[in-house]
């Protein structure tokens, strides 16, 4: 604990071995005019009792998925998740715990980690997976660093139907490196394949796109393969990991990289965060993987054990040499992925999976009979679809909020020309009778 001067005779010292004369001579960097005038008015203390009464009854203020009907996507999704994952999580040799700096020693969160790595090249049928990243959006950036440092070139072509804040993001990472990210233009919400033809090179260092993309629509992954191998570029693959139960996965479809956001697998919407990227490649890309890696060996006893094996992170090697300045893994919300698909098993995933699939369709089949509304692109979805509305989707998202119903994603937060299409989740959480209610509401609102 540092030292505090208590008397006038010890403030003046210490501001003398400072070097100023007075205290306000330290706040000269901070502007007159947003300094505080006078004393701070804060209310008169309150009992433990009342200060716990007074913050649940502003919580109260808050309304959440328990509360609300949620066909929210986007990105972040409200599945089912075992109680069994949060028991586990709670645990405190889990729940304390930070990232392994002596990790041979951490045989138990090392081990966690292994699973989680091994879990996700089942999932993505990718021969590799490092020990996850901050989030889907993060894991898409490094991606695409990684994708440079591989190729040597520095242009990165984007479909248009990426996660605009996973593009975002994208963005800031690549602005101060003389790299360029050009956008490939749609043809009824999908790639372009006239686009994808005429811009991508020998300067192509990789191309991004998600499927199901940003619509929710499946991309037509085999030709964009095709085109991008062709000119000695990597294709990097954005997925929803329930969708790769029943759909083909990015090692069946030839793709380089495998990312995308974990969230799905066992963890809450928690308000936006913490989530969890998981990122998977082909095992010629290994040493340019960013991240941590553990790995299995034995002792000198013959006993199964585990090991950091990859730490091309910048607090374990020289910086030059780092992969990435990303310097830990969300290891708490990987261990929840691990406990969720341990526990659902390849046939339990399917099911969520179908169900996601069926649900979804049922709900845009109702919607496209009301009056007004009808499917704003005619492609193959599994969860999320785009409905055009009979005026702006802002108007119907916040008529619905007052039935209790978070009706969806207003696209025209990302693109003006989208006012009227509203992007629709259903996850296997939603019932028929809520579904129905959806629809009767949306009737209600045009009558």
């Amino acid at each position: 604990m540092g030292y505090i001067p208590n008397t006038e005779d010890d403030q003046k010292l210490m501001l003398e071995k400072i070097g100023v004369r007075a205290f306000q001579d330290l706040l000269k960097a901070v502007p007159e005019s947003i300094r505080l005038r006078g004393e701070l008015k804060l209310p008169k203390g309150i009992s433990e009792l009342e200060l716990v009464q007074l913050l649940q009854n502003i919580s109260e203020k808050n309304k959440g998925t328990d509360k609300l009907i949620s066909f929210l996507g986007g990105g972040a999704y409200d599945h089912f998740i075992p109680s069994v994952v949060n028991h586990i999580l709670l645990r405190s040799e889990f729940y304390t715990a930070y990232t392994p700096y002596q990790p041979e020693v951490s045989q138990g969160t090392l081990q966690s980690i292994y699973e989680y790595q091994t879990l996700i090249c089942q999932l993505t049928e990718m021969e590799v997976s490092n020990a996850s990243m901050y989030d889907g959006a993060s894991a898409v950036a490094e991606a695409a660093l990684m994708s440079l440092a591989e190729t040597g070139r520095n242009e990165i072509l984007v479909s248009h139907s990426l996660n605009p804040n996973y593009y975002r993001v994208l963005c800031t990472y690549c602005e101060r490196g003389g790299i360029k990210i050009r956008k490939i233009e749609l043809k009824d919400g999908v790639t372009e394949a006239g686009s994808l033809e005429s811009k991508i090179s020998s300067k192509t260092a990789s191309y991004i796109v998600q499927s199901p993309n940003f619509y929710g629509l499946i991309e037509n992954v085999e030709e964009i393969e095709k085109k991008v191998h062709s000119v000695g570029a990597l294709l990097i693959m954005v997925c929803d990991p329930i969708s790769l139960a029943i759909l083909k996965t990015p090692g069946e479809y030839g793709a380089d990289i495998a990312v995308g956001e974990g969230q799905p697998l066992g963890n809450s919407l928690n308000f936006g965060g913490p989530f969890l990227g998981f990122f998977a490649c082909k095992q010629s890309l290994i040493r340019k993987m960013p991240g941590r890696i553990v790995g299995e060996t034995v002792d000198s006893k013959g006993r199964r054990g585990f090991v950091l094996v990859l730490q091309t992170r910048e607090q374990h090697i020289r910086r030059e040499k780092a992969t990435s300045n990303i310097c830990t893994n969300e290891a708490l919300c990987a261990l929840a992925a691990t406990v969720y698909l341990s526990l659902l098993g390849k046939n339990g995933l399917r099911k969520v999976a179908e169900l996601c699939l069926q649900k979804s369709h049922y709900a845009a089949e109702q919607i496209s009979k009301i009056g007004g509304f009808k499917l704003q692109f005619p492609g193959q979805f599994f969860k999320e679809f785009v409905v055009e509305t009979p005026f702006p989707a802002s108007r119907v998202v916040k008529l619905l909020l007052k039935k209790n119903i978070l009706a969806g994603i207003d696209l025209s937060r990302f693109d003006r020309k989208l006012k009227n299409s509203l992007l629709i989740s259903v996850a296997e959480k939603r019932t028929r009778q809520e579904i129905d209610y959806l629809v009767e509401s949306l009737r209600g609102i045009v009558k």
